[in-house]
C-alpha cells in the first residue's frame, strides 16, 4: 500500500494538488509501483486530516489521467506501466525545469550562468549522497 508517511504539507498549492504530485513522484521515482494499493478515501482524509472531498477530487482526477485505477465498493490500486511511468517523469521534469527556468529569468541570469550554476549544484548533490 502507498504510504504517506513521508507527506509533507506545503503552502501555496492546493492539498489535492498536493496529493496528485506525491503520488506522480513516488511513480516516477520508483517508490510507488504498479498495482499498488491506495489508501481508502476515508483511510487517507483521516491520516492527513483533510476533508474527504478533498481526497475524492485528488483520486478522481488521478482516475481521470489513468494514474489508479478505482472500482466501486473496491480497493484502487496504480496503473504504473511503463508507458505511464515514462509520461509522467517527462510532465514532472518538465514543469519543474519550466519553473526554475522562469525563476532563473526573472532574476535576469544569463543562459550560461544558469547552466553552469545548475552543473554545480548537480555534482554537489551528488557528493552530498556519496
Amino acid at each position: 500500500m502507498i504510504s504517506f508517511d513521508n507527506f509533507i504539507f506545503t503552502d501555496g498549492s492546493p492539498i489535492y494538488l498536493q496529493i496528485i504530485r506525491y503520488i506522480k513522484q513516488g511513480i516516477a521515482a520508483g517508490s510507488i509501483g504498479n498495482q499498488e494499493e491506495v489508501p481508502s478515501r476515508r483511510a487517507l482524509s483521516a491520516l492527513l486530516g483533510v476533508n474527504p472531498n478533498t481526497i475524492q477530487k485528488a483520486y478522481h482526477i488521478l482516475e481521470e489521467e489513468g494514474i489508479i485505477l478505482s472500482r466501486s465498493g473496491a480497493k484502487s490500486y496504480t496503473c504504473a506501466t511503463e508507458k505511464v511511468v515514462a509520461q509522467i517523469r517527462g510532465e514532472l521534469l518538465a514543469s519543474d525545469t519550466r519553473l526554475w527556468v522562469d525563476a532563473m529569468k526573472r532574476l535576469g541570469t544569463a543562459q550560461e550562468e544558469a547552466f553552469s550554476l545548475a552543473e554545480r549544484i548537480w555534482w554537489e548533490a551528488s557528493d552530498d549522497k556519496s
